[in-house]
């Protein structure tokens, strides 16, 4: 295994606050693929954000701190974060349905 592959990881995140109906998942959307990351971004019935996204372990820390600031319209609260080994399952980045 190179060293990119070993670098790979996975980052689910689960973020409260006012953080839907204010262009929350097209701002994760822009920056996951800006950064080159690949999986997905939804709203949760419960107000609140879900992602996972994977990519480097660098652009996921990055893409942890854009998903703590969010846009300018949004109050992010808090982030549930949970790290995984990457699992290569997505192709690209997209806004999921709502659950």
């Amino acid at each position: 295994m190179d060293d990119a592959a070993s670098n790979q990881a996975q980052l689910h995140a689960v973020i409260s606050g006012h953080v839907q109906g204010v262009g929350f998942r097209y701002f994760v959307l822009e920056q996951a693929q800006r950064l080159g990351l690949t999986g997905w971004v939804r709203n949760l019935n419960t107000g609140q954000v879900e992602v996972l996204a994977e990519g480097s372990q660098a652009d996921l820390e990055v893409f942890l701190r854009y998903l703590g600031r969010g846009p300018s319209s949004a109050y992010v609260k808090d982030i549930r974060v949970d790290w995984q080994p990457a699992t290569s399952e997505f192709f690209n980045f997209r806004v999921s349905r709502d659950i």
